[in-house]
Parts: C-alpha cells; structure tokens; sequence
C-alpha cells in the first residue's frame, strides 16, 4: 500500500508502527454553525481511507476531535445571548447528523478540547521548561525559530515568512520576541470561557488542541495525520513544532491532505453567494450523491462542485443501486446448481476487477479507479444475469459489488422504512402498557422506536412523533 506523504513530497510504502495496527488522527471542525461542504471532504476521504485499511485487515485507532472553544463559536454565542457551551453542544449533535447521513463511521474517539485542557497545560508547561516557548503578561507564545525543522511540511522558508510578517502586525504583536512566534495560551476577555492556568486565567490557542489530543489517544509517534490542504500552514506545521519539542520523537510518520473544492470553479464564499453547507445539499439530493461525487475524483485534486456534476454522480449511484436491486430481484428465483463453465470463467474476470479495485485503492486510495472497476463488474452483471443463470454465479457477483461499495461508504441496500400506521400502531401499543402500568414494556417499545430513528414526544394533547 502506498501513501502519498505531504512530508516528502512522494508515494511510500505504508508500514505501520504497529503490525496489523494504523493510529490515525484527522482534524475535526470548529462547532459554531452546519458543517459545509468543504467540511465534508476531510469526513468523506479519510473514513473512506480508513475503511479501506479496515477491509485490508488493520484494526483502526481513528481520532478526530470536535474543537469546541475558539473565537466563532464565543462570537455565534453572543449573537445569539446564550453560552459558548451551548452553541457547541448543538453543532456537535448537527455535525454528527450530517456525519451520519454522509454515512462516515463514528470515530473510535471523538475528543472535545474543553475536556483536554489539564493535557495542554502539562505540554504548555513542558515547552517552556525546555525553552521552546515563554509567558507575557499571561499569553503564552512558542518559539518558533528554536525548531530547526518549522516549515518542513509546508515547504515554506522561515526568513521568507518573516519578511512576509513584517506588514502584518496585530494588536498584542509588540511583546513577541519574534514575529513569527505564535500563541498556545492566551489571557480570557470579559464574557470569554476561560480556565485556571499557570499563567492566569485564559484558553489555548487551536493548535495545542491538536498535538495533546493526538498525544492522549494515539501515542507520542503516530502513524497517519490527516486533513484539508488548508491546513497545512499554518495548524499542522505549529502541531509538528509543538509535538516534537515537547515529546522528543517524530509525531507523525505519513502527512495526508485533501484537495480544495471549489463551487462552478470559484472559491466557496458567503460573500460570492455560493456557500453550501451539507444542511443545504441533503434538501435536493441524498447525501450518498455527494458522498459518490466527492469520491469520483482523486482526493488530492481539486474538485469542483456544480449541479451538472452532481446529477453525473447521482446518475452513476442510480446505476449501482439499480444492478443490485435487480439482482435482489432475480436471485430468489435462480435455479440451485453447479455454476457452469461460462459462469466460471466470468468469476475469473469478477476477481481480475476485484483485484483492480484493491490496486487502485493501495495506490494512494484513487477512489476514482476503483468506481471504475465497480463500474465494469456492474456490467458484468447486467449483461451476463439473466433467469437461467444458477443462483450461486449471481449471489458471488452481487456481493462482491455490495461488499466493495461499502468499502467506499456506499450503501447499495436500503433498508426498509418503517410505515406510517406501523408506526402508530407501536405507540398505540406504547400507550396501553403505560396504562396497565407495565413501564418495562412502554420503555422497550419507545427504545424500539428509537433505534429505527423514530423519536416520541409526550405532550399534553397526546403523543407526538417525528423522523430524525
């Protein structure tokens, strides 16, 4: 398997630190509002990413944190008269909707960075101790020209930086002692959250966030790191810094980035009015056709978003499902005997295109390639299926096509929606065993109602419910 490593500037052999295991951590979104559909790229990528290395056999340590304290979640919380808290609560439960939807997997951890704060401080204090970092007047900066490799990553010249800095003083900036420094800890303002440190009251600046979070749930060297394009300089270069001065080893061995995406070839912006959030998309289209487009070109090209590429993936899921759906159909009615053959020899080209679609994916995971190899076995299916094919030849093909369809978080098989009046009938059934006072058995109906996405809501005028 190989991996294109921003570090290098090259593919590589994947090896793992671990054998058979991958520790790999992707930046997560600042909770103030819906996600967009740039948001949703890093998501949809790197769960796919790591579902491949799930179906090649690696057990999968993924972190992706939720960063719930910066400076757009304290202005949307002022906006609106109600807590930092409060905001970020409720963008998280939204973010993870959309997650859902998207269907990328649930992170083996999902940490929040107000609950790593005692973690930032240790490793605050840790660079101060070894001279990488220093306090004044309560802000915490680092110092960035003390590590020799700043700028590795981003392939950036640190003089070039500085000359590149000198127009650009902020307020606060004239008690650096260079400025390039930038801040880990920084002294609360009136309204702010803020928490007791050494260095007075305050918060951390985002980029610790990161490095302790990695640190806590994967271990001081990890395998894999992983994010938008965007992110590479200034965060993941500060995280590098922060990382290897404070624990004296490399922190990550593989770098990867995704591509930007821009919308009808322009850049995503409110002010160009063409700003989508994933909230926005889901109204006029199921997101598994996002999830299809986003995956119908390599990730670390740029893409570019429009409503005739959107109907080009909406076309091509349509015919995945539609096969399979087919197939669902004919194979109860399929004949239980030898495959013969002609069958043979066609399930010697289903495993040439399987093996297509591995070498496509352990080739720095082009998605692109392996649709394709689905693409071929969808018209293996439809041309040589038929209802004198044996039951066995057609139950190979369609598994093969579902298994490897969900290897790239595409879901061929919807399951069946619960009806209306079946619906009804459960909180009927709810309502009288509140009635007889057995609560066990109300309990286990609405918990029975929930897994199925059904959520109820006892109010005065009877009991009302809604989809999630």
């Amino acid at each position: 398997m190989k991996i294109y490593n921003t570090l290098t500037r090259k593919k590589e052999e994947f090896k793992p630190i671990e054998e058979g295991k991958v520790r790999m951590y992707v930046c997560g979104p600042t909770v103030y509002n819906y996600i967009h559909i740039g948001n949703a790229r890093p998501m949809i990528v790197f769960d796919t990413v790591r579902r491949y290395m799930e179906y090649a056999g690696y057990e999968v340590n993924y972190v992706s944190n939720f960063t719930d304290v910066d400076d757009k979640i304290i202005k949307a919380a002022n906006e609106e008269g109600v807590t930092s808290d409060e905001i970020s609560k409720r963008y998280i439960e939204e973010c993870k909707k959309d997650m859902r939807d998207l269907n990328v997997l649930e992170a083996t951890k999902h940490p929040l960075a107000t609950e790593e704060i005692p973690g930032m401080i240790e490793m605050i204090s840790t660079l101060i101790d070894k001279g990488f970092a220093y306090n004044k007047n309560g802000t915490v900066y680092y110092r960035t020209r003390k590590f020799s490799n700043y700028g590795q990553l981003s392939r950036k010249n640190i003089d070039d930086l500085e000359a590149g800095h000198r127009s650009i003083l902020v307020a606060g900036e004239e008690e650096k002692e260079d400025p390039l420094d930038f801040v880990l800890w920084k002294p609360k303002k009136p309204g702010e959250p803020y928490w007791e440190s050494p260095w007075g009251q305050g918060r951390p600046g985002w980029h610790i966030e990161c490095s302790v979070m990695s640190k806590r749930y994967l271990g001081d060297t990890i395998d894999i790191h992983a994010g938008g394009e965007d992110l590479i300089f200034p965060h993941h270069s500060n995280e590098i810094a922060q990382s290897e001065a404070a624990n004296g080893v490399k922190f990550s061995n593989y770098w990867m980035h995704n591509g930007f995406l821009n919308i009808d070839n322009k850049k995503m912006s409110k002010s160009l009015g063409n700003f989508f959030t994933v909230r926005d998309i889901s109204k006029k289209y199921d997101l598994q056709v996002l999830r299809f487009f986003m995956l119908s070109a390599h990730y670390r090209s740029p893409i570019n978003f429009s409503a005739d590429l959107m109907e080009a993936a909406k076309n091509g899921l349509v015919r995945i499902i539609t096969a399979v759906e087919k197939l669902d159909g004919i194979i109860p009615s399929l004949e239980e005997r030898e495959m013969n053959e002609s069958e043979k020899g066609l399930l010697t080209d289903l495993e040439n295109l399987r093996i297509k679609f591995n070498s496509s994916m352990e080739d720095d995971f082009n998605t692109a390639d392996a649709i394709s190899a689905i693409f071929e076995m969808v018209k293996l299916a439809n041309v040589n299926i038929d209802e004198k094919s044996s039951k066995e030849f057609a139950v190979k093909i369609k598994d093969t096509i579902v298994l490897l369809s969900d290897v790239l978080g595409i879901i061929t098989e919807k399951e069946q929606e619960i009806l209306d009046e079946d619906i009804e009938k459960m909180i009927e059934d709810r309502q009288n065993a509140r009635k007889n006072k057995d609560f066990a058995k109300a309990d286990e109906i609405r918990n029975s109602l929930l897994e199925m996405g059904i959520i109820l809501e006892d109010t005065r005028e009877g009991v009302k419910w809604k989809r999630a």
